[in-house]
């Protein structure tokens, strides 16, 4: 994919600080860490989104991803971490090639994911899973 700088940094034709790579996926550091150890890992075929990915590529980048947050848990003694994967500009998506960040966290932090508080009425909920039911396969 043409300018695509994850597919770059994939075909190993743009600069990263690589942690990990096999056949299917590359991890590198994110150049604009929330914290020491902040890590994107990435498919080297090009997809837009987890959606667009067949099941077998996103079972595998997964995979990879428990593996590389596995290391870096050990290798920076953290308190735990975040796993995001964000699809669509409205999520905050900013490379359109599908990527996930594995965020090293300490106890009293300052990095903020967040969702809103704010609780869920029985009937609305009922609303919403009766629409995503909809959608899902049998």
């Amino acid at each position: 994919m043409s300018d695509c700088q994850f597919c770059d940094i994939a075909a190993g034709e743009a600069p990263a600080t690589r942690l990990y790579e096999d056949e299917t996926v590359v991890a590198f550091l994110d150049i604009a860490p929330v914290a020491g150890g902040h890590t994107l890992v990435v498919p080297k075929d090009h997809y837009e989104t987890l959606i667009d990915m067949p099941p077998e590529a996103a079972g595998e980048l997964f995979e990879r991803v428990r593996v590389v947050a596995g290391a870096v848990e050990t290798a920076f003694d953290i308190d735990g971490f975040d796993i995001v994967q964000a699809n669509g500009e409205a999520a905050g998506q900013e490379v359109f090639h599908a990527h996930v960040h594995i965020l090293p966290r300490y106890e009293n932090d300052d990095v903020q994911v967040r969702w809103p508080a704010g609780k869920l009425t029985e009937s609305k909920a009922e609303e919403i899973a009766t629409a995503i039911r909809a959608e899902l396969p049998e």
